[in-house]
């Protein structure tokens, strides 16, 4: 499919903040295929438009597949130094109904609703002499994008970045990366990958990060501000070697969305009756004619789960507003982490996955 080149004009006014508070339509305008399953998806605004963004924060697409509407958060891996254009870049996962959905569909010219931006895994929150960025597989795209913006700004951050991956053919991102250590003195890369890629001339690190490896790669861990995405197994892992080490962890920061793994600790302790609850609230859910308990220091989707009821839902920490509702009576207290609108919340929704509730609460659902 052609389209037409994205063309700003620089000469049109400033346009109003990116905000979680507005429905944006993006247009696909360039694919880019990264390795053998991961490609970066270029998106525009429908006219001229500036998006401004912590490098490192994240979008959520919302999406209708086949009849079913899904909400699903990619972070940026594009930088807001170059704001006519926002890009996230998506892994292929066996099974994964997004991530297929993008790769087998997505085409420039083609519309996405977008709610964003939101999160706060940003090096630019809290700004540091000294980092080190750790990325696994995929989670390499918000230190990139925070690696991009400090490459834009003249930043003379002293940083040292190292990417984990499968094996040579999954590495990403390494032209470019090679390309900003040049005009960054003190920007220093290292690849760990777990197995060789038969012909490959890939001469790095092979094996998986362990202390050893680590204090190779970076001596003075201990002095920098550590920021790591990627698989849980390898956040968890990152995590243990840090600690072991003497880190301090408050200078420890991660992002992950790996939302099968997220609140399930919670979510059976509640399940279990663990916990001190003060009062239990009927929960109505009209349109399926079901009802349910749920203790006062429960989500209602933990106790709907316990109930033996499955409601939609994805990330079960309030991000990805997969689970919205609307609440019908009743109140709720809620703490989301960006999936919802202020404007939403005033036209009565909310998110079950973050939602406890304070009253008999009734759903259109």
């Amino acid at each position: 499919m052609s389209t037409s080149l994205h063309a700003p004009d620089f000469a049109a006014p400033a346009s109003p903040p990116w905000s979680s508070d507005r429905d944006e339509t993006l247009r696909c305008v360039q694919v880019r295929q990264e390795t053998h399953d991961v490609k970066t998806f270029v998106l525009a605004a429908q006219g001229p438009r500036s998006f401004r963004y912590l490098p490192g924060q994240f979008i959520t697409l919302e999406l209708d597949i086949a009849g079913s509407k899904i909400n699903r958060c990619y972070t940026l891996s594009s930088t807001p130094t170059r704001p006519d254009l926002v890009s996230i870049t998506v892994k292929r996962v066996p099974g994964g109904t997004v991530s297929n959905w993008l790769h087998d569909n997505l085409r420039p010219g083609m519309a996405l609703g977008v709610i964003g931006p939101a999160g706060e895994f940003s090096c630019f929150k809290a700004p540091a002499q000294r980092y080190l960025f750790l990325s696994g597989g995929s989670g390499i795209t918000p230190l990139m994008s925070m690696t991009r913006a400090l490459h834009d700004l003249g930043s003379d951050a002293d940083i040292v970045f190292a990417h984990c991956a499968r094996s040579p053919a999954d590495v990403l991102f390494p032209e470019e990366l090679t390309l900003m250590a040049r005009n960054m003195a003190q920007l220093r890369l290292a690849t760990v990958c777990e197995q060789h890629t038969p012909g490959s001339a890939y001469a790095g690190h092979i094996g998986r990060m362990d202390a050893a490896r680590l204090a190779h790669i970076a001596p003075d861990f201990l002095q920098r501000d550590v920021y790591t995405c990627g698989p849980a197994p390898f956040m968890a892992a990152v995590r243990q070697l840090l600690a072991a080490a003497g880190y301090d962890m408050r200078r420890y920061r991660e992002e992950s969305f790996s939302f099968a793994d997220q609140a399930q600790p919670e979510a059976q302790a509640q399940a279990d009756g663990d916990g001190d609850a003060t009062a239990t609230h009927s929960i109505q859910l009209q349109k399926m004619g079901q009802s349910f308990p749920c203790r006062a220091d429960q989500t209602i989707l933990q106790a709907a789960t316990a109930a033996g009821l499955r409601l939609p839902s994805s990330c079960s920490s309030g991000i990805c507003g997969t689970c919205k509702t609307k609440k019908i009576s009743g109140q709720v207290e809620m703490k989301h982490a960006g999936g919802i609108r202020p404007r939403e919340i005033d036209q009565g929704w909310i998110l079950p996955c973050c939602s406890k509730p304070v009253s008999d609460v009734a759903l259109d659902r």
